[in-house]
C-alpha cells in the first residue's frame, strides 16, 4: 500500500457485501481517508432486494456512493457460452465458476474506475489465492496508471481479525453467516469455510445455497442449437435465462454439489467448495450431444484446446490473443451441436438418457455397432484392418518381436 495517499482521493473498491470488501470499505475510508466509491457487478444469481441491501451495507460502512452494474448478458457471451462449448471442468470437477466471473468483474471495475477518474482501485483479495491475479492482471493491463491497494493481502489479516475491526467499529453483520465466504453467480455458487481450508473435512449440508427438497424423479428436455442451450422443456428462451430455469428445476435436488482440489496460480493446493447444478448438467448434456455429431477428429483436437483454454482462464490469461483463437475454433466447431438431450433429475444426482438430432452421426444406414454392417463388404473390412496393423507388424519383425 502507499504510504501516503491525497486526502479525499478517488477510489473505486470491488465490493460485495461480505467480510472481506466490508472491512476494506471501513478501513480505506475511515482509517486512510480515501473517497471511497463501491462497485458490484451483477454477473448472475443476486435479486433486486439483494443488490439494495448490499448498497445500503456499503453506504452505512463508509462508502461515498455506490453502483451495481449489470454484466450477466456480457458474462454468458464473453466467457461463459465458451465454458459450454469446451465441456470445461477444472481437473474434471469444477465448472470454473468463481474464475470466469472474476475476469468480466474486474474488467468492468477497471473500467468504471476510468469512467469516474478514480487514481485507485481496490479488492478484497488475500495473499493466498487465485483472484489477487486475476483482478490485478485485469487491471495493470487495461490500467497502468491506477494504483491496486489491496488491505487483506497487504496486512495479512485472518477472517477472525477482520471481524473484531469491523465490531470495534460498531458494523454489524451476521457474523454466524461469514464463517462461510459465498459467492453466488450465473455459473455456479462457492462454498469456502474452516472445513476448506483441511484436506479431511467436508461442507456441512447447512453450508449450501440450496436445501434438498424434491425427491420424485423428474424429466427434463434441453434444446441445443449450435452449442447453445435454446429451450428447457420445450420453452424458447435466451441462454442467460434457460440457465437460470433450469437452476430453479434442479437446485432442490441438491445437485450439482462437490469439493474442488486444485493448483492454485501461485502454486499452492487449494480446495473450494461449490454448487453448480444448471452448469454441470449443462456441461454434461452438450457433451453428450457433441459425441453425437461430432467427428473422432473433431473431438480429440477440442478436448486439448478446451482444457488450454480453461486453463488460461483460470490463471488470469483472458485477455491474451490466444484465448481469442481458441473461441474462434471453439465456436467453429458448434455448426452441428444442435438437437435434444433428455435428462432425469433424482437427489444428489442426474442422468443423461438420450439424444435427438438430425446431425446424429450413429446413422442407421451405415451399420448398427456390434452388428450387421451396410455401408461395407466383410473384404473391405479384412483389407482395412490389414492395412491399419502394418506399422505394428513391421516394428516387430523389426525388434525381433515376431
Amino acid at each position: 500500500m502507499p504510504a501516503a495517499n491525497p486526502a479525499g482521493a478517488k477510489l473505486v473498491l470491488a465490493y460485495s457485501g461480505g467480510l472481506d470488501t466490508s472491512y476494506c470499505a471501513k478501513y480505506l475510508s475511515a482509517d486512510k481517508g480515501y473517497e471511497v466509491h463501491a462497485v458490484s457487478i451483477n454477473t448472475g444469481g443476486f435479486s433486486q432486494e439483494e443488490i439494495n441491501e448490499i448498497e445500503s451495507k456499503a453506504l452505512k460502512i463508509g462508502a461515498k456512493t455506490y453502483k451495481n452494474i449489470q454484466a450477466v448478458d456480457r458474462f454468458y457471451d464473453k466467457v461463459v457460452k465458451y465454458l459450454i462449448y469446451g465441456n470445461i471442468l477444472k481437473n474434471n470437477t469444477y465448472p470454473l465458476s468463481v474464475s470466469a466471473e472474476r475476469i468480466i468483474q474486474a474488467v468492468e471495475i477497471i473500467n468504471y474506475a476510468k469512467s469516474i477518474g478514480a487514481k485507485y482501485v481496490a479488492h478484497g483479495s488475500t495473499g493466498a489465492g487465485n483472484d489477487q491475479v486475476r483482478f490485478d492482471m485485469i487491471f495493470q493491463t487495461l490500467a497502468p496508471k491506477i494504483e491496486i491497494i489491496t488491505p487483506i493481502r497487504d496486512l495479512q489479516l485472518s477472517r477472525e481479525a477482520e471481524i473484531e475491526y469491523l465490531k470495534s467499529h460498531g458494523v454489524e453483520m451476521a457474523w454466524e453467516k461469514a464463517k462461510y465466504s459465498v459467492n453466488r453467480g450465473l455459473w455456479g455458487t462457492s462454498v469456502g469455510g474452516s472445513e476448506t481450508l483441511t484436506s479431511h473435512k467436508g461442507l456441512p449440508e447447512s453450508a449450501y445455497p440450496s436445501q434438498v427438497q424434491k425427491s420424485e424423479a423428474e424429466q427434463v428436455t434441453l434444446t441445443f442449437e449450435k452449442g447453445e442451450l435454446k429451450a428447457v422443456n420445450g420453452k424458447t428462451s435466451t441462454p442467460v435465462e434457460n440457465i437460470e430455469a433450469l437452476q430453479k428445476l434442479a437446485a432442490p435436488y441438491g445437485i450439482g454439489r462437490d469439493i474442488h482440489v486444485g493448483d492454485t496460480i501461485i502454486g499452492i493446493k487449494g480446495r473450494v467448495g461449490f454448487e453448480a447444478a444448471a452448469p454441470l448438467i449443462i456441461i454434461k448434456a452438450h457433451h453428450l450431444l457433441e459425441k453425437h455429431t461430432l467427428t473422432k477428429w473433431q473431438m480429440q483436437h477440442k478436448d486439448y484446446l478446451s482444457n488450454f483454454y480453461g486453463m488460461h482462464l483460470h490463471e488470469g490469461q483472458y485477455l491474451d490473443p490466444a484465448m481469442r483463437n481458441m473461441e474462434a475454433f471453439l465456436t467453429d466447431s458448434q455448426k452441428n451441436v444442435s438437437g435434444e438431450v433428455y435428462v432425469t433429475l433424482q437427489p444428489y444426482r442426474f442422468t443423461l438418457e438420450g439424444i435427438q438430432s438430425k446431425h446424429d452421426l450413429m446413422n442407421a444406414s451405415f451399420g448398427a455397432y456390434g452388428e450387421m454392417n451396410k455401408g461395407w463388404t466383410a473384404e473391405d473390412a479384412k483389407g482395412f484392418i490389414k492395412i491399419t496393423g502394418n506399422q505394428n507388424k513391421i516394428y516387430n519383425h523389426v525388434n525381433g518381436n515376431s
